[in-house]
């Protein structure tokens, strides 16, 4: 094990409040593809709209699946999801923010989980409001329909901005006493940066720059599967 890797030890040894952010660098390396590559040249924020969702729901469903679903549902958690699970459940950790919709996370174990930009575990029948919160529905091989209307179902979160979920990730963040940033530049990060505690330690495990660079205490640029399972090997 490094130095650096002692010192992240360390820090989480000592803290009595560990929260974890991650970005989609820790799905993209393990087999999540980018949106961009799935939707084309169409616009995203077209294609994630109620009106597109009801004129073309099996395409839709088409798009959602090569972007997340086959990664989520076939290739499953990466080794990065696995160990922060296991890191949970031995109280090394209290909990996990991230900007991933992939409900990975939770797949692979992780009880205390908030995804600030929503995610397929949290969904909306587009016509009657009704609301399905459970992301194995996605994992049917079909566009999910609602039980009462037989609309179709998409997250709520491409409906409206999930503002109550960011502010459930600043509160979790902002009572951190260790904050460890993995696989994630810094997407939205000016919404929770100024709610950090300010006695707060932070740790990055990032293989490239990232706006974190200049204020964290510990900045390790490696592989995260590789530094995680130094930690949980000791």
């Amino acid at each position: 094990m490094t130095e650096e890797y002692n010192q992240l030890k360390n820090y989480m040894n000592q803290s009595s409040r560990t929260v974890v952010v991650t970005g989609a660098g820790i799905s993209y390396l393990y087999g999540m593809r980018r949106l961009k590559q799935s939707v084309g040249m169409m616009n995203a924020r077209r294609v994630f709209s109620a009106s597109y969702v009801k004129k073309n729901p099996e395409k839709f469903y088409e798009i959602i699946k090569d972007a997340f679903l086959d990664a989520t549902f076939v290739k499953g958690p990466s080794i990065v999801h696995k160990q922060l699970a296991k890191l949970e459940s031995q109280g090394k950790i209290y909990g996990i923010v991230t900007q991933n919709m992939d409900c990975l996370h939770t797949v692979a174990g992780s009880k205390n989980v908030v995804e600030f930009q929503g995610s397929f575990q949290d969904n909306v029948c587009i016509d009657c409001g009704e609301h399905f919160d459970d992301y194995n529905i996605w994992n049917q091989g079909h566009m999910p329909r609602c039980d009462k209307c037989g609309a179709p179902i998409m997250p709520a979160s491409f409906c409206n901005r999930n503002n109550d979920s960011m502010n459930k990730a600043i509160d979790m963040i902002s009572k951190a006493d260790l904050i460890i940033f993995v696989g994630t530049t810094g997407f939205r990060s000016d919404e929770y940066l100024s709610r950090m505690s300010p006695n707060a330690k932070l740790a990055q495990i990032n293989l490239s720059e990232t706006v974190f660079d200049n204020m964290a205490d510990l900045n390790i640029r490696a592989d995260a599967g590789e530094v995680f399972t130094a930690i949980l090997d000791e």
